[in-house]
């Protein structure tokens, strides 16, 4: 057997070993590669400049952490046979590649009704046809249609591979040390009982920090209120952009691009009409950039003025409430908009969204997180930890925001 294989320079990790074979494969293939040129946190570099690292990065630094996993879980007697641990690293490789350019501005615009994780699965098994079935286990363990659950649980869980690299890769990238998890310390911990994914008692704390980081990094970094804004502006953008379409406006964009915004495409459609998953894979971050810095200068005013805010930074205004903004504030902004801007107030709306984000960091019936303890018993997280902030972590955090188009101040 041959041992040969490519070494990766990671800044986050240091060097990752990808194997000859069906994983390096998988590395060099075409809708793997595209993922270099989609950012990993989508708009969030307009509030971290350093936040440029690429969804391939990702998948890359995920992969790595689960041959660790793998290794540390073998080494504590759970039989994992080669072709399952090659299998897992395959599906957590791969678990990414249904993502779009800015993560789910598509799915809200151009793209209704088929999530990502759909479409990762769809290619996943176009592939699989690619490569003869070489990939049937690890689609298997993706859909957890495998007898060891806590494989997948590994691929898609609480503690799965993908959050472990998310969060310390964002946190290094955007500089936001508080995100910095314990990674290695917490694979060293995972062990298997009963089929299912548990901690070593010993590993507790740096659970805790892990659910408090996860936090941190949700409300600083992923909802931060300036990435939100952004993210309503290009949804408006891309919105705007479709409505011209349908009535037969000419608008720049790249074939790929011009395929969704002059098409209507549901669920239905999108897994009956091959060409929606052709063109959706010749999407990436570049079509919609190259598409705003034209439409900055398109005859309608709407879509220039939005373009040219997304291209030149100009971001919305943004408010935070724990309560609904009410329906007079909403009118009277976009009146206020419709005048500045010179446009009918039913154009206006395109420069207002008042989206709601609600969040918790641990949810007991998605996948609890389980304390094993030197006896063999076994207590959730929330019982076996003692920092009052788990109970609250369960708890929904629901934000209200009003983004709207900033108003020049009447001299």
């Amino acid at each position: 057997m041959s041992y040969e294989r490519k070494i990766i320079n990671d800044p986050v990790f240091g060097f990752i070993n990808i194997p000859k074979g069906l994983l390096y494969d998988i590395v060099r293939h075409p809708l793997l590669q595209r993922l270099n040129r989609i950012r990993q946190v989508g708009l969030s570099s307009v509030v971290y400049p350093g936040a440029q690292h690429t969804r391939f990065q990702h998948s890359l630094g995920a992969y790595y952490l689960m041959s660790e996993a793998i290794q540390q879980l073998t080494a504590k007697g759970n039989f994992i046979f080669d072709s399952e641990a090659e299998a897992v690293e395959a599906a957590i490789l791969m678990h990414d590649i249904g993502h779009g350019p800015f993560s789910h501005v598509l799915e809200d615009t151009i793209v209704r009704g088929v999530s990502h994780e759909d479409i990762s699965l769809m290619l996943m098994e176009r592939i699989n046809k690619e490569m003869s079935g070489q990939l049937t286990l690890a689609i298997q363990i993706f859909k957890d249609e495998y007898p060891k659950r806590f494989l997948h649980q590994l691929v898609s869980g609480q503690l799965d591979m993908d959050r472990l690299d998310y969060l310390r890769r964002d946190s290094f990238y955007t500089g936001v040390t508080e995100g910095n998890i314990g990674s290695a310390r917490i694979i060293k911990m995972l062990d298997v009982k009963d089929d299912h994914l548990v901690i070593e008692s010993k590993g507790i704390y740096s659970i805790e920090n892990f659910l408090t980081a996860r936090r941190l990094m949700y409300w600083q970094v992923y909802l931060h209120k300036t990435s939100v804004a952004y993210e309503r502006m290009l949804i408006s953008t891309l919105l705007r952009a479709k409505e011209l379409a349908g009535r037969g406006v000419e608008l720049f964009a790249s074939p790929a691009l011009s395929f969704f915004l002059y098409n209507d495409i549901n669920r239905e459609i999108f897994y009956n009409n091959p060409e929606c998953l052709e063109n959706f894979i010749r999407l990436d971050d570049n079509d919609i950039w190259t598409a705003l810095k034209v439409w900055s200068d398109h005859p309608d005013k709407v879509l220039s003025t939005l373009s040219t805010g997304m291209i030149n930074r100009n971001v919305f205004k943004v408010e935070i409430s724990t309560e609904p903004f009410s329906e007079e504030r909403k009118k009277e902004l976009t009146l206020q908009i419709s005048k500045q801007l010179d446009i009918p107030l039913s154009e206006a709306s395109y420069f207002i969204s008042t989206p709601s984000i609600e969040k918790n960091m641990y949810d007991e019936a998605d996948d609890s997180i389980d304390i094993l303890y030197n006896d063999g018993s076994i207590k959730n997280i929330a019982e076996a930890s003692d920092m009052l902030n788990i109970s609250l972590l369960s708890k929904k955090v629901k934000k209200y925001y009003l983004c709207y188009q900033r108003l020049h101040r009447q001299v």
